[in-house]
């Protein structure tokens, strides 16, 4: 907000998690500085109300009652039907032309559009063309037409009219969405590094109602929230486990590959939803979330039995043994994020492969009503492209290696891989896993030909984004290593522009360009 207040949380590595941090201030206005990305930040967005301000002045939800909304909804609706002007005319001819027999469908893709729009007067999208929800391509032309509308209308100086009532909403949201931030990130002892690009924005707009909206545009989660009363804890815990948890089975796909054949059985439950039968990093990363929820909150054990037994009968059986396996967890030292690979190992498939075989899936329920309060709309991010062959035998082996890697036993970890290769001689991921043993010999020579191939040339591992990031932080370090400081920074970068990278693999990569350039000022 230009106008407000903003309240934000960083977790940093300090031993805790740090406390939200609350910059109110009233009128007059202040400009913010553009805080990272990373922090978890609650405020409002003049692109969002602008964007709500149109539709309802185009006609949406102009036969509704307004008895039961918020008095500044009701009044703001009021006075917006009856606005005139050029601009406001073409804006209500490209509502009734895009108009949706689904209010719900509608209202959705208006809210795409604000969350992917830039700052005012143009509100340019935030994303290329080929980054864009496809509700929003649905809207072409529509950022032109609420340019025009803004400026005709003056919706700037009304959205410094509302500041007031926006400022005192956010406030009220800090202790609660404070809780669920610190217990969530505690739980899975998750740090987020002040370099991580990801973002979770609560963003604050009265005007959408009593519905809750989760989306996730790539490596951005953003919910929509009408205001403070009634938050829907359980939802936003939900959305912010999903931001923390989303990215591992995509860091770890032959891990959970494994783990496939019980998908399959799962994946013909009739009340799966859709996106789900046919996305197992998503069904993956689903299952753990409502895991570590039911770890959280406060349930007896007979409510959190029934809770797992609905979550059977809905196809979402990797829930129960995903519980069982976060006792384990618990009782570790490492982050989730390390631990992961060893929380799905733990899983036993061909046991869950009967138990699942033998759950009876229940048919779908009715469809919620219109007027339901809560709704979640999440924008799955799709697993990257990766080379990992689809063979028992070999993930075996290639699971075995890293394991071998982690304890540091160089010669077992080669023999797994080098069985990946016997079979498939150009598997990135068995090419990487020798990368990694030469790095335990300490066999730079050996180290910079493999992470060399993975780079460049014929063999490089263009499709799995993981293996090519790393590979350019490790042969990156071994050139810095050896004095070629210009290659070693360039791999660096490369590494950096790696798209669908770990996170992880960026972070190693700004604190390589970090380290070289302090060295490279003290250097005479």
């Amino acid at each position: 907000m230009k106008s407000g207040s903003r309240i934000w949380v960083a977790l940093l590595c300090a031993g805790l998690l740090s406390p939200f941090v609350v910059s109110a201030q009233k009128q007059p206005p202040i400009k913010y500085e553009k805080l990272p990305e990373t922090r978890v930040t609650v405020d409002g967005s003049e692109a969002m109300f602008t964007t709500m301000c149109a539709l309802l002045a185009a006609g949406y939800q102009a036969d509704v009652s307004s008895e039961k909304w918020a008095p500044m909804r009701a009044q703001l609706r009021e006075r917006l039907q009856h606005q005139q002007g050029p601009a406001v005319e073409v804006l209500r001819n490209f509502y009734q032309q895009h108009e949706l027999a689904d209010a719900g469908a509608m209202l959705s893709r208006y809210i795409w559009f604000g969350l992917v729009s830039g700052p005012a007067p143009d509100f340019k999208s935030t994303l290329r063309r080929d980054e864009l929800p496809p509700e929003v391509i649905a809207l072409e032309g529509f950022q032109e037409i609420l340019a025009n509308y803004y400026k005709e209308q003056k919706i700037g100086e009304l959205w410094r009219q509302v500041q007031p009532l926006y400022n005192r909403e956010i406030e009220k949201l800090h202790d609660e969405v404070a809780d669920i931030v610190f217990v969530s990130s505690g739980y899975l002892r998750e740090i987020l590094e002040p370099e991580n690009p990801r973002s979770f924005t609560i963003i604050v707009e009265p005007l959408v109602g009593r519905i809750t909206n989760v989306r996730n545009f790539g490596d951005h989660y953003s919910l929509v929230l009408s205001g403070a009363d009634a938050l829907p804890t359980d939802v936003v815990r939900h959305a912010f486990l999903h931001f923390l948890l989303d990215p591992l089975p995509l860091m770890y796909p032959h891990v959970v590959a494994a783990k496939r054949p019980i998908y399959d059985i799962a994946a013909k439950a009739p009340q799966l939803a859709p996106e789900l039968k046919d996305d197992f990093p998503s069904y993956f990363a689903e299952c753990l979330v409502r895991a570590v929820e039911l770890k959280l909150k406060r349930l007896s054990p007979g409510e959190r039995e029934a809770a797992m037994d609905l979550n059977d009968s809905a196809g979402l059986v990797l829930v129960r043994p995903l519980f069982a396996a976060l006792a384990k967890f618990e009782g570790s030292e490492p982050g989730m994020k390390l631990f992961f690979p060893e929380l799905v190992r733990e899983i036993d498939t061909p046991t869950e492969q009967k138990r699942v075989a033998a759950i009876k899936f229940t048919e779908p329920t009715t469809a919620r009503s219109a007027d339901a309060t809560e709704a979640e709309v999440v924008a799955r991010r799709r697993a990257a492209p990766t080379t990992i062959p689809n063979d028992t035998e070999a993930i075996a082996a290639l699971t075995e290696g890293e394991r071998r890697i982690a304890e540091k036993n160089a010669r077992a970890a080669e023999a797994s891989f080098q069985k990946v290769l016997a079979k498939y001689p150009d598997q990135p991921r068995a090419l990487y896993g020798l990368g990694m043993v030469a790095i335990l010999e300490r066999d730079g020579t050996r180290a910079k030909e493999v992470f060399g191939r993975l780079t460049t040339g014929e063999h490089a591992a263009t499709n799995d984004p993981m293996v090519m990031a790393w590979s350019h932080v490790y042969l990156a370090r071994i050139l810095d290593s050896e004095g070629e400081h210009d290659r070693a920074k360039a791999e660096f970068e490369a590494a950096l522009a790696v798209e669908g990278g770990p996170d992880q693999a960026k972070q190693a990569a700004n604190k390589g360009l970090a380290v070289m350039a302090s060295e490279k000022q003290q250097r005479p």
